[in-house]
Order: structure tokens, then sequence, then C-alpha cells
């Protein structure tokens, strides 16, 4: 019943998201540029007794390497200076940077590194880095949750992560790639240089405020502008922080954006803006994947994407 082939080790990646009212998969696997693919999709509503149990059992997913994502109020992602040390003392470094950045205490804390590439030749001093940090309850009430599904949980991501691996399907190789995502917590930029997340930023603006602001004139002028303020202000940053990268475009994720804050953010920002369809980039099952949920899957897809170990 169910897409997995029990009968082998399926490659690439699983990455289940458990909600309030569904439970959602995505297969993908991105073994190389290029050659990125979704094999499968699926949601369940939460109803008729569904649990992470029976999908476990119904879909084999003992047999495949499985991941999940941190809803955004669950983690940190805090953008700090790497103290000079050895790699190996590097996390210990960190706690006592970022300490009086958390609102619990830094024992209490489950964190990980993500190294911002930096210009060829620079000096190893005053290099930044990002650091993801959640809760220790955070990270063991998840791990407990899928152990109890009996789900062989390999890795923990995050969603800018997860964007950052879409946005490296479009990358150029000498310049750098900004994306701009609306999801249910909020609206995600992240920039990417060779593939790499260079800079993160939120937006409190939700894909629903976008898709209310449709159609009236008044409301989307308003939203519009408040994005492209954010968003210039972003750029303005960038440009001075990395003098050495340039961006070559922007892309809109998939979603209620489509309603022509594209045209908009490029007579704005006099940036090339480029709306997004993932079936351009992204091999799809047959029949392929809506606008809309790509929209609603984008970072379970993202997810799938990787092809690193671990960010938690």
């Amino acid at each position: 019943m169910g897409w997995f082939n029990k009968s082998k080790k399926e490659p690439g990646w699983v990455v289940i998201e458990v909600e309030d009212d569904r439970i959602s998969l995505v297969h993908g696997r991105s073994d190389s540029p290029g050659q990125a693919e979704v094999l499968q999709y699926s949601i369940h509503p939460l109803r008729d007794n569904v649990a992470l149990e029976g999908i476990a059992k119904d879909f084999a997913l003992e047999r495949y390497k499985c991941a999940t994502l941190l809803r955004p109020k669950d983690y940190q992602l805090l953008l700090v200076d790497s103290p000079n040390v050895p790699r190996e003392e590097l996390k210990t470094a960190i706690r006592w940077r970022i300490k009086d950045q958390l609102d619990y205490h830094v024992d209490d804390a489950t964190v990980d590194l993500l190294d911002i590439p930096v210009q060829k030749d620079a000096p190893p001093r005053n290099r930044a880095m990002y650091v993801v940090a959640a809760r220790n309850e955070t990270i063991q009430s998840c791990v407990k949750r899928f152990d109890e599904a009996q789900v062989p949980l390999s890795v923990i991501d995050i969603q800018e992560t997860a964007q950052r691996n879409i946005a490296a399907l479009y990358q150029d190789s000498d310049r750098g790639v900004a994306m701009l995502h609306f999801g249910d917590a909020g609206g995600l930029l992240s920039i990417n240089y060779q593939s790499e997340l260079v800079l993160a930023r939120r937006l409190d603006i939700s894909a629903a405020q976008l898709a209310e602001g449709a159609g009236e004139q008044s409301r989307d002028v308003e939203l519009f502008e408040r994005i492209q303020l954010e968003l210039q202000r972003t750029f303005d940053h960038f440009e001075r922080q990395f003098t050495w990268i340039s961006l070559s475009r922007l892309l809109l994720g998939p979603g209620p954006a489509e309603s022509g804050l594209s045209i908009y953010l490029a007579d704005a920002l006099g940036l090339p803006v480029q709306q997004v369809d993932l079936q351009d980039m992204v091999g799809f099952p047959e029949g392929g994947m809506s606008s809309d949920l790509q929209a609603s899957l984008f970072y379970l897809v993202g997810g799938a994407l990787r092809n690193e170990t671990a960010v938690l």
C-alpha cells in the first residue's frame, strides 16, 4: 500500500511533518546539480485514526533516511563571529558567545553551526557563522515522538536550510541568488552563494495575509510596499557586508505571492525577479505538483533535496 518499495533501500530522504491537522511526507533526492527529483509525496488528514505509527508501518519508513523540520518558533538562528579556536572546540566556545542571546540557560540548548562562505584568500579572523539553537526539551520531544512511532529519524532540519537547497537549484556559479517564500509562519528571505546560505531573514508577513489582500488594490500596494522596504534594507546591508558577491536575481517561491508581487518588486528593486515553479527544476511523479501543493510542501521538498548529514 504506498509508494515505497519494501524490497530495497531507496536513496534520498523522506521528510515528515506532523501538524495539528495532518501529516505530510515528501521523498526526494538530489544526487548532483540538475538531478533533483521528488519521487513521491503524501498528505494524510488527521482523521479516521490516522497516526504517525500507522503511516510508518504502511510505508516501511524504517528502510529510509528520515528527517523532520523544526517550526520557526522552536529555534533561533543567530549570526555570530566565529571564535578563534580549533574546530573541535568551536561548539563549546560558541555556547559562551550566544548565552546572552537566549531566553533560557545555554546548558539547556542544543546547538549546531552553519558556516558562511567567505571571500577567497580571506584571513581566518573575523569570519561569521550561523548558530542554530533550540531547547533540549524541544529536540528530545521531537525525537521521542518519532522513536515511539518507530521512525528512524536521522536529521532535524530547519526551514532556512531547506530553502537554501531549493535556491541552490537556480544558483549561478559566480553570483549570489536571493529567494523569498511566504508560509504560514511568515516570509523567509535567504541569499545563497555557491549553493551555501549566506543570509537569512524573517518577514512578519504570512502567506495568509497575502492571500487575503489579493485583488484589493490598496491592500496589495500596502503589503507590497512593506515587502519591498524590508527587501531593500536587507539587500543594502548585504551589499555592505559582502562586497564581493553580486546578486543575479530574486526568486519568489510558489504561492499567493504570485498575484502581482513579482512585477512590483522587479520595478521597485531594479533586480530580475523570477516566479518559481518547482517543476522547472525538480522531477515529479506523473501529474506533477500544483502551485498550491508546491507552496504547502515547499520546505519538505527542500528538506528532501538535502545532500549533507545533519543540521541538529
